[in-house]
C-alpha cells in the first residue's frame, strides 16, 4: 500500500514541515477546480434547460416564406432562413389552405406579425405585434390574468412588457407612431403567462391583437408572416414536414418548413462552444497553479539537497528519489482537488442558480461529472509540474549534494 511506503511518508513529512507554503501552492489547484467545474456545470445546466424546453415543443412545425423577408427570422419571429425562389415574402391564403390540407392536423393557424412603437403614458417603447384569429388564442396562449379579447380594441401583453411598464388589466396603450402613421389606443384585457423560448411566437415581450385589428392598422390582409402546425403526435412531425415540403415546393421553394430539431442542434452546439471557451479561460488558473507547484517543488529540492545526498550515498536508487518528489506533488494535487471539489458543490450551485435561474438539473450526472473531471485535471497538472524537479533531484551528484550547505 502506498500509505505504508516509507518514501510516501517522507513526502507527507515534507508537506507538513512547510505547511503554509504547501497550502498556498494547493490554493491554486482549489481555485482551478472550482472554476472549471462551475463553468462546466453552468453550461450543462443551460443546455439541459434549453433542450427540455424545446423538446416539449417538438410537435410544433413552423412554416415561413422561402424568401425570408417577412420581418425577422427563426422560430417565434416572422420570416425565416433565406431561399432562392422569387415568391412573395408572405404566405397567401391559398398556401395556407395547402399547408393545412397537407398536414392533416386539426390545429393549424396563421400569424400576422410586425414591429411597432407604443406609448404608455409618458413612456414609450417598441415591440413585436402579433395578429391572431381570436378563436386560436385560447388554444395556444395561457393567461395569468384577465380574459381573451372580445373586440378589436382589446389586446394581450407578455409578462415582460407588463412588468417593465407596470401594466395591468385595464391599462391603455397607444400603438403606432405619429411621425410614421396612424395611432390607435387599445386596452389590455389579459396578461400572457411567460413562455420563454418557443417555436411558434415569442410573446413574453410582445403584444397580441386580433387579426381584424392588425389588418385594419397595418394592412396586408391574407398575407401571413408564418403558419404554425401543431402535430397531434410528435412521431408524425417528420412525415408532416416532408408532405408540406412536397406539396408546396414542387417547382420552386415557396416555404421553409422547420421544427425544433434544427433549432435545438444549433443552440446546443453554440452553448457547447461557449462552455468550452469559458472552461478554457477558467483553466488558465490551473496553469498559474502549475507554475506555483513547480516553484514549490524546486524550492523543496534546493532545501533538501543534503537529504538527497544521504539517501543516494546509502544506495537509494534514483527512481526512489524521483518517486519521493512526485509523491509530494501528488499530495498537493489531491489535497487541492479534494477541497476544490467540496467547494464546487456549493459555489457551483449558486453560480448555476444565478446564471440559469434554476437548479433543476444541477445533480444530473451530465452536470456533476465536471467535478471529478476537474479533480483529475488538477491532480494531473500537479504531478506533471513535479516531474522536472523530481528528475533534477534524482540526478544530483551524491558527493556534491553531501558537500552542499
Amino acid at each position: 500500500m502506498i500509505w505504508s511506503d516509507i518514501i510516501f511518508q517522507l513526502s507527507v513529512r515534507s508537506v507538513r514541515r512547510h505547511f503554509l507554503r504547501s497550502v498556498l501552492a494547493a490554493l491554486g489547484i482549489v481555485i482551478g477546480v472550482i472554476a472549471i467545474s462551475s463553468m462546466g456545470m453552468m453550461g450543462t445546466n443551460m443546455t439541459l434547460s434549453v433542450t427540455e424546453q424545446l423538446s416539449s415543443m417538438g410537435n410544433i412545425i413552423t412554416v415561413t416564406p422561402a424568401t425570408g423577408n417577412g420581418g425577422g427570422g427563426g422560430p417565434g419571429m416572422p420570416g425565416g432562413s433565406s431561399g432562392t425562389s422569387s415568391s412573395d415574402d408572405y404566405i397567401s391564403d391559398d398556401q395556407f389552405r395547402d399547408i393545412k390540407r397537407a398536414s392533416g392536423q386539426e390545429l393549424v393557424y396563421y400569424v400576422y406579425s410586425d414591429s411597432d412603437s407604443f406609448d404608455v403614458g409618458p413612456d414609450s417603447g417598441r415591440s413585436r405585434i402579433y395578429g391572431l384569429d381570436p378563436e386560436v388564442m385560447p388554444e395556444i396562449l395561457v393567461l395569468t390574468d384577465g380574459s381573451y379579447p372580445k373586440s378589436t380594441s382589446g389586446v394581450l401583453i407578455g409578462p415582460t412588457i407588463a412588468e417593465r411598464y407596470d401594466l395591468t388589466v385595464g391599462s391603455r396603450i397607444k400603438l403606432g407612431d405619429d411621425d410614421e402613421g396612424p395611432q390607435s389606443t387599445v386596452r389590455v384585457v389579459g396578461i400572457i403567462e411567460g413562455r420563454g423560448m418557443t417555436m411558434d411566437i415569442s410573446t413574453d415581450s410582445s403584444i397580441v391583437v386580433t387579426e381584424k385589428f392588425f389588418t385594419s392598422m397595418y394592412g396586408d390582409e391574407g398575407e401571413y408572416n408564418q403558419v404554425i402546425v401543431v402535430a397531434d403526435n410528435i412521431d408524425d412531425v417528420p412525415a408532416i414536414k416532408a408532405e408540406i415540403d412536397r406539396q408546396l415546393n414542387k417547382k420552386d421553394d415557396e416555404v421553409n418548413v422547420q421544427d425544433s430539431s434544427r433549432m435545438l442542434t444549433t443552440i446546443t452546439s453554440t452553448l457547447g462552444t461557449l462552455t468550452a471557451f469559458v472552461m478554457a479561460i477558467a483553466g488558465i488558473s490551473l496553469l498559474v497553479a502549475a507554475v506555483s507547484i513547480f516553484n514549490v517543488m524546486m524550492m523543496s529540492v534546493t532545501e533538501r539537497i543534503r537529504e538527497i545526498g544521504i539517501l543516494r550515498s546509502i544506495g537509494t536508487r534514483r527512481s526512489v528519489v524521483r518517486r519521493m518528489f512526485v509523491y509530494e506533488s501528488f499530495i498537493l494535487g489531491v489535497a487541492g482537488a479534494a477541497i476544490g471539489a467540496v467547494l464546487s458543490l456549493f459555489i457551483g450551485y449558486f453560480v448555476v442558480l444565478a446564471m440559469t435561474g434554476t437548479t433543476e438539473y444541477f445533480f444530473y450526472p451530465e452536470s456533476i461529472v465536471y467535478i471529478p473531471a476537474a479533480m483529475c485535471v488538477g491532480i494531473v497538472i500537479c504531478v506533471i509540474s513535479g516531474i522536472y524537479p523530481a528528475w533534477k533531484a534524482a540526478n544530483l551528484d551524491p558527493i556534491e549534494a553531501l558537500r552542499a550547505e
